[in-house]
């Protein structure tokens, strides 16, 4: 995982259109990257529409949200329109960015050792130093968590 202080990896993904979308799009202002496992997991269900469902609280603080799996274009533009996801969805299916932000991790299931996204989001402030690092963050709980960071600045 990076550490809070250094720079952002900048990136340039296809959104759920696939249309590219950079990290020096949003310069200036805050941005919220986090990132999940699979569309249409329990999980990653309830964590995206959690941030659907506090949206307007992000819009308001001038804030950006981005989530990135690794799962295809396709896949993300079916997840968005199933549950009305009103934020940016970025594919990474050749682990680039994933990779570059340290959540591509060793991870234990059931006794079983895999390699795969670990849940995590990154705060990136401005002017594109990160602000925040969560690490192994739970799906119901991160978009308030977030939310109330930034209230908590007076964003």
């Amino acid at each position: 995982m990076l550490e809070v202080g250094t720079k952002a990896p900048s990136f340039t993904l296809p959104d759920a259109d696939g249309n590219p979308v950079s990290l020096s799009d949003f310069a200036g202002r805050r941005v919220v990257l986090y990132f999940y496992p699979r569309d249409n997991t329990p999980g990653c269900t309830r964590q995206a529409c959690a941030f659907g469902a506090s949206y307007q609280g992000f819009k308001d603080s001038n804030t950006v949200v981005i989530g990135v799996s690794k799962d295809s274009v396709a896949s993300h533009r079916k997840f968005a329109d199933k549950y009305e996801l009103p934020f940016i969805l970025l594919a990474d299916p050749e682990l680039q960015v994933i990779q570059a932000y340290g959540v591509w991790q060793e991870k234990k299931n059931y006794g079983k050792v895999s390699m795969g996204v670990v849940r995590s989001t990154y705060i990136i402030a401005p002017d594109g130093t990160i602000e925040k690092v969560m690490p192994k963050v739970k799906p119901d709980t991160n978009a308030a968590e977030i939310l109330e960071y930034l209230q908590s600045k007076g964003e």
